[in-house]
Formats: structure tokens, sequence, C-alpha cells
């Protein structure tokens, strides 16, 4: 019963080293799928550096951005009313497509100094 016993826990401790390694292996995160379909974006904006460049972007209705996540450190894309919302990674893409004039400011949730603003004509 002990040797059975001993068997049993030592695959536990296997099996558990195994998710462990796993899941802190530092594997990259897949890139991002884009939010919306449809259109190609006509706008990039690079999320590097703590900072949006460019930080302000100007479309038509109906145009998308495209954001590219490079660097170490995760941001994200977090529109303040809420109409758009961006994983937070290291690296990859998000993209939005901007329906309707107006004016939209953003930030990263991470990091509030980080602003940008996209305005669709």
């Amino acid at each position: 019963m002990a040797a059975r016993s001993s068997r049993a826990l030592a695959a536990l401790a296997a099996a558990l080293l195994l998710i462990g390694l796993t899941a802190c292996s530092g594997a990259a995160k897949p890139a991002l799928v884009p939010s919306d379909t449809g259109a190609d974006p006509v706008v990039t904006v690079s999320v590097v550096d703590n900072r949006y460049e460019p930080a302000e972007v100007e479309i038509e209705a109906g145009q998308a951005v495209r954001w590219v996540f490079e660097g170490a450190m995760e941001h994200d894309v977090v529109a303040e009313d809420g109409s758009f919302v961006s994983e937070l990674v290291t690296e990859g893409e998000y993209v939005h497509v901007f329906e309707e004039a107006g004016e939209f400011p953003y930030d990263c949730s991470v990091h509030p100094e980080m602003t940008g603003r996209v305005v669709v004509r």
C-alpha cells in the first residue's frame, strides 16, 4: 500500500512540476486576433517604451487602426468610453474598426500616463 501511495505521490509531483514548467516557460503569447474584420488598417500605432507613437491619429469613419506591441513591458489599449479594449501583451497586434465619427481617447490600463487619441471624421 505504501509503495502504491509513493508512486501516486511521485506521479502527482511530476505532473505539477510539468504544469509549473509549462506555465513559467516564457513561451511567447500568440499574436492578437484582430478585434474587427472587414477593413484593412490605414494607420499603425507603435506601442513601445511606455508610449503610443503617434499618440494621435486621424481617420475616416469605417477605417481601422492597428496597434503593434513591441518591447519587454506589457501594455494594452483601453478606450476611455469602453468601446474597444485590447489584451495586455508584450507583442502582437490589435486592430479596431471605427464605424462612427468622434474623438476616442485611450490609455494603457497598467500605465495611465500612456495616452492616445483617435479622431474619426
